[in-house]
């Protein structure tokens, strides 16, 4: 995907450039800037030394000497005072600087730590915000894969407030898929019963429920027998192969308006990606693939779950990556790199390829 969340060293990432935070001397420093320092060698210090540093909220560029990659950008951002300062439009600029710095020597992968969320000050669930804002910006006119670089938890932090919101939501959902033995039988029950019950307690019979069990069975979520004889037959169901993810995929992008590209820089996907998927009619994606698209197009949660069925899958409130999609969508925001911000910090899968 263009714009990852990964835990590593930044000095192992093996990409074209990596981004330092640097001091305005570029001479090293501590945190992030001594580590890159120590891992690519003297010769780094040597050519820092002719620079003549860098202004705050402006990048310049290296070789990397020692270090895997290709290139080093040292970009210096702001010290957090209070956020009155001009600190928000340095940091921005900082983003910026580098980004246009790796794109004029060709590079195809970036890598970034979170600029001047260490010692700096920067509060560190702005500065998350401002990267993702910034790269994303930058991604949706230019190809490049970009990473955000977190060496350990503590660097990462979304909004307390949102962090708490999605906790609160997922236990009010979340359910163990195994605590309910009824519910569990009677959903194979509907799902694959080709005949019909003559009424309720024979159905709970058949389901090898002892009679003393009965009347606790049909206060749960038993169906009427109307709804049973009003599921969905066999040729109905059939008729729903009739269109297959990418059918559905490139109709829902007509039908928005968007163009193609629009589309999979919005759902944070590769373009080659893109383009094995309108070429096969039969491509079968990831589940996080699926749902980018459907959040990229700002689907209702019901089309949303119309498109992952198309690619194999559902959603499951067993399953707290599910239930954070479904969050979002109820909150009406699409923006995927703030939801990848939030399943990065509750561990659990990003979205896109």
């Amino acid at each position: 995907m263009p714009l990852q969340i990964v835990r590593n060293d930044i000095t192992k990432m093996k990409v074209d450039a990596i981004v330092n935070a640097a001091n305005s001397s570029l001479l090293g420093g501590g945190g992030v800037d001594g580590s890159i320092h120590r891992a690519a060698g003297p010769a780094l210090l040597a050519e820092c030394k002719t620079l003549g540093g860098c202004k705050t909220g402006s990048a310049k560029i290296t070789g990397a000497y020692k270090l895997p990659c290709k290139h080093i950008i040292h970009a210096v951002g702001p010290r957090y005072l209070d956020g009155k300062h001009g600190e928000r439009d340095k940091l921005v600029s900082c983003y910026q600087a580098s980004l246009e710095l790796a794109k004029e020597a060709k590079c195809e992968t970036v890598a970034f730590p979170l600029i001047s969320s260490g010692i700096y000050g920067y509060p560190k669930d702005q500065a998350l915000r401002i990267a993702m804002e910034t790269i994303s910006d930058f991604l949706l006119e230019n190809d490049m894969t970009v990473y955000i670089v977190i060496f350990d938890k503590k660097a990462y932090r979304i909004s307390e407030k949102l962090f708490s919101d999605i906790e609160e939501f997922i236990d009010d959902n979340y359910v163990d898929e195994h605590t309910d033995d009824y519910s569990e039988r009677l959903r194979r029950l509907n799902a694959f019963r080709e005949e019909d019950f003559e009424d309720e307690e024979d159905a709970i019979c058949e389901m090898n429920v002892c009679s003393d069990a009965v009347y606790e069975a049909k206060e749960m979520i038993l169906p009427p027998m109307a709804a049973m004889k009003a599921a969905i037959s066999l040729d109905e169901a059939m008729k729903q192969i009739d269109e297959s993810f990418s059918e559905m995929l490139l109709r829902k992008i007509d039908e928005s308006g968007m163009t193609d590209a629009e589309c999979y820089k919005k759902a944070n996907i590769d373009r080659k990606l893109f383009s094995k998927i309108r070429s096969d009619k039969l491509y079968k994606p990831s589940k996080p693939t699926a749902i980018a698209f459907a959040i990229a197009l700002e689907l209702s949660l019901d089309e949303t779950k119309d498109m992952l069925m198309k690619a194999g899958f559902a959603l499951s409130h067993s399953n707290k990556f599910d239930i954070i999609i479904e969050f979002f969508i109820s909150k009406g925001n699409y923006n995927v790199f703030e939801i990848n911000e939030a399943l990065f910090a509750f561990d659990q899968s990003l979205l896109g390829a």
